[in-house]
């Protein structure tokens, strides 16, 4: 999740004029990136050992 502050943060970097759907998908976007740092702090991630196997089933 992200926090009001990172919002007014990314707002404050955008261009002056946008269209709606470009600051939903920066949004969108930066949420994405958030969760994956969260993942990442809280050990939910794959090794790359077990990425290669999940691939390996995925692609079978």
């Amino acid at each position: 999740m992200i926090t009001k502050t990172q919002i007014i943060d990314t707002l404050n970097l955008l261009p002056e004029k946008l269209t709606i759907d470009q600051l939903i998908e920066h949004l969108i976007f930066i949420e994405k990136v958030q969760k994956g740092l969260d993942d990442s702090n809280s050990g939910k991630v794959n090794s790359k050992e077990e990425t290669k196997k999940k691939l390996i089933k995925w692609l079978r």
